[in-house]
């Protein structure tokens, strides 16, 4: 390699100094080097603050060109590259140069990121998102043992006094991405276990979930109760409302303990199913229940209050319920919430 290189050097100086950067990273991946000394070898080399961040740890390493952790605010970054590990990004790398990029600021930063990723991947829980499904199965099961669960979390990188919030969900986007997106600052790990998405993250923002997720967030401190809790929230979600807490539900949990036979057997739920062929009801009745008023309804289906107030006359002749009186529309809340739950 070394007798490569000074045979190239005198070709090209730009292939030299690639080659010089290479044998750099080289040698510094040979030695086990940690990520605070790669980001102060390379701020060395680069001659300006060369940056590193963890997505899932959410450290990051500023270092100046002579060695020390700059406090400085940060300034905009000249060159940045991602950090890939298994095909998941899960950092960046980056140089402050006040001036225009060097011509081989990239190729730095490119060995710099893999060098870094390296790392990532020897030291401590993989800082990837994705997990191995064995593992959080351990961490969530109630068959765990305190001792196994405690083990199973510390080996997915979340610290004994750090909260651990659950997740089950459906989506399409890849579970890795998804966990990125929910907690990009924070631990977090995803993997899929029988027909759903497990997430386990220190902390959870529901806005943070895009559009075609649906998601139930448990609400319990222990993993195993909160796993329970996060997959009955996901059976109570829908197009209206695809992200549901546990700890909004109330007592309305109560309904999915609820056998689906009995459910099923229930005069307002079989009504309920009567009718759910027919999406001009449905859409009416199910936004006369969420809001309660006739002419908010209308409002919102962008039809007249007389248009709306002729179909739920209709609708509660077929299900020989009346609309109008407060309990005849709780049990059509209860009725629609039970008929959905079937089919989860």
């Amino acid at each position: 390699m070394e007798a490569l290189a000074v045979r190239l050097s005198g070709l090209d100086p730009y292939v030299d100094g690639a080659m010089r950067i290479v044998a750099f990273y080289d040698t510094l991946m040979r030695r086990r080097v940690d990520l605070p000394a790669l980001a102060r070898a390379s701020a060395g080399l680069a001659e300006c603050v060369a940056g590193i961040r963890l997505h899932g740890t959410g450290r990051v390493t500023r270092v100046s060109p002579d060695g020390s952790q700059t406090s400085t605010p940060p300034v905009p970054a000249s060159t940045t590259v991602p950090i890939t590990l298994d095909e998941e990004e899960i950092g960046t790398v980056w140089l402050e140069r006040p001036s225009p990029p060097n011509p081989l600021d990239e190729l730095l930063l490119d060995r710099l990121a893999i060098a870094a990723a390296a790392i990532a991947e020897q030291y401590g829980p993989a800082r990837t998102t994705m997990a191995d499904p064995a593992l959080v199965e351990l961490a969530i099961s109630a068959d765990s043992d305190e001792a196994a669960r405690a083990r199973a979390l510390r080996l997915l990188g979340f610290a004994a006094d750090l909260p651990v919030r659950v997740v089950a969900v459906r989506s399409r986007l890849p579970l890795g991405r998804l966990g990125g997106l929910l907690c990009p600052a924070g631990p977090v790990k995803a993997a899929p276990l029988a027909d759903v998405g497990v997430i386990l993250a220190a902390a959870i923002d529901p806005a943070r979930f895009p559009a075609g997720v649906r998601a139930g967030i448990g609400a319990a401190q222990s993993p195993d109760r909160s796993w329970r809790q996060a997959r009955t929230a996901l059976r109570f979600t829908g197009p209206r409302e695809p992200v549901v807490r546990y700890a909004d539900l109330g007592a309305l949990a109560l309904l999915a303990e609820i056998p689906k036979d009995a459910s099923r057997d229930n005069a307002d739920v079989a009504a309920i199913a009567r009718i759910s062929g027919n999406p001009e009801d449905m859409e009416t009745l199910h936004t006369y229940c969420a809001t309660g008023s006739l002419r908010r309804a209308a409002d919102l289906l962008h039809l007249h209050h007389s248009s709306v107030a002729r179909r739920l006359e209709q609708v509660a002749k077929t299900l020989g319920i009346e609309l109008t009186e407060p309990t005849g529309l709780l049990r059509v809340r209860l009725a629609l919430t039970a008929w959905r739950l079937l089919d989860d």
